[in-house]
């Protein structure tokens, strides 16, 4: 039913959220939760929607923990707090989320565990749908889930907004990409990266003011812009300079452009946006791609990074500007850069060359999307420079 659904997206966090500060108990919050929403699968067809579906469902749910709570004779401290929550409706407060997107997130906890616990508790995703996104069986995320929030308990990991958020904030945003990611590449799990934009929303809600969550937000949605026009129809990546901008979202260019505009630059994230947004108009700015890949490489030094600046400078400045700078890149997959180096090379004019470094780069990357593109380069018409 779409209305439980929505509800569902609005509340689901909030509901487990307010009930793990409550309760202390990970899994009461959550079977409560569903609780509630098998209810009101079963009901509102029935009844009709209520006017308030998030206060509603925080209701069922509260009441259900508290039935669960006085068979198991919890003590009397604890049905005294959720009695408090009587009458409030979905009203929990926003630090409650704040709380369990944190929890969620701890360094202690792997990154894997970080991304399905996330996915699960505050996205509220079934198991078998992040079961499927990792390539196990259903059976053996429900241990590591189990195993996660164990260590969450046995860690004596506090349930709470970090005193440190400056040193905590980039592993949860960390969390929010890498999410994005597994839905955004060709044999990811598609709804995961509509997850993760919806959970970049939540907490630029929750964390207003702070620069690096509002750039997340907004480089997740110039890279979503641009889904119905990444790959072909055999599922093949189709280069930027090929791809058909009609086909991109202008709605949420025009979002993240927003967002950017009144945002202050102090991270990674916020300077890879303005990078997407270069390539947002009818053509690429690249001189302001180069001048922004020359900000990031300043603060995430890394090889990929100094690979994607010599493309920029190679497209601003000319192909030998991009291959001077692309001599001092090491550590870069090699398959990688030899792509790089065919395409510079070939709009330099070096048509023989490229082609030989389009097969060898083809031949260094693993059988799939990427090499069949670097083969289609190898047998296309060379591009005039």
């Amino acid at each position: 039913m779409k209305e439980v659904a929505e509800a569902a997206q609005d509340s689901y966090a909030r509901i487990v959220a307010t009930l793990i500060r409550v309760t202390g108990n990970w899994s009461l919050a959550e079977d409560c939760a569903q609780d509630a929403l098998t209810a009101a699968l079963e009901r509102w067809p029935r009844d009709g929607v209520p006017g308030n579906p998030g206060g509603w469902l925080m209701t069922v749910a509260r009441n259900r923990a508290v039935d669960v709570l006085r068979r198991a004779a919890v003590e009397e401290t604890k049905l005294r707090e959720m009695a408090m929550l009587a009458g409030s409706g979905d009203s929990a407060p926003s630090d409650d989320r704040l709380r369990l997107i944190f929890t969620c997130c701890h360094p202690a906890l792997s990154l894997e565990a970080r991304v399905a616990l996330t996915l699960r508790t505050v996205a509220g995703v079934p198991t078998a749908g992040i079961a499927r996104a990792f390539l196990v069986s259903e059976a053996t995320m429900t241990r590591r889930l189990t195993r996660a929030k164990s260590k969450i308990a046995a860690a004596r990991i506090p349930y709470r907004v970090p005193a440190d958020l400056g040193e905590r904030l980039p592993g949860v945003l960390a969390v929010l990409y890498l999410l994005f990611t597994r839905g955004y590449d060709a044999d990811g799990e598609p709804a995961f990266a509509d997850e993760a934009i919806r959970l970049a929303r939540m907490l630029t809600a929750l964390m207003p003011g702070e620069p690096e969550v509002a750039g997340l937000l907004a480089l997740l949605l110039l890279q979503h812009s641009r889904r119905a026009a990444r790959r072909d129809e055999a599922g093949d990546p189709i280069t930027l300079a090929r791809q058909d901008r009609s086909r991109w979202d202008r709605a949420a260019i025009d979002e993240a452009v927003k967002i950017l505009s009144g945002t202050p630059v102090e991270g990674p994230y916020a300077i890879q946006a303005h990078i997407a947004a270069c390539h947002a108009g009818e053509s690429t700015d690249w001189r302001s791609a180069a001048s922004w890949y020359d900000e990031l490489a300043r603060v995430q030094p890394t090889p990929v990074v100094e690979l994607n600046r010599a493309v920029a400078h190679g497209y601003a400045y000319g192909p030998a500007a991009g291959l001077s700078l692309l001599a001092s890149v090491s550590g870069a997959p090699e398959g990688y850069t030899l792509a790089v180096e065919a395409d510079l090379r070939e709009r330099g004019g070096e048509a023989d060359r490229a082609l030989d470094l389009f097969r060898r780069a083809a031949a260094a990357v693993p059988d799939g999307p990427e090499r069949r593109a670097l083969l289609k380069r190898v047998h296309s018409e060379p591009r005039k420079p």
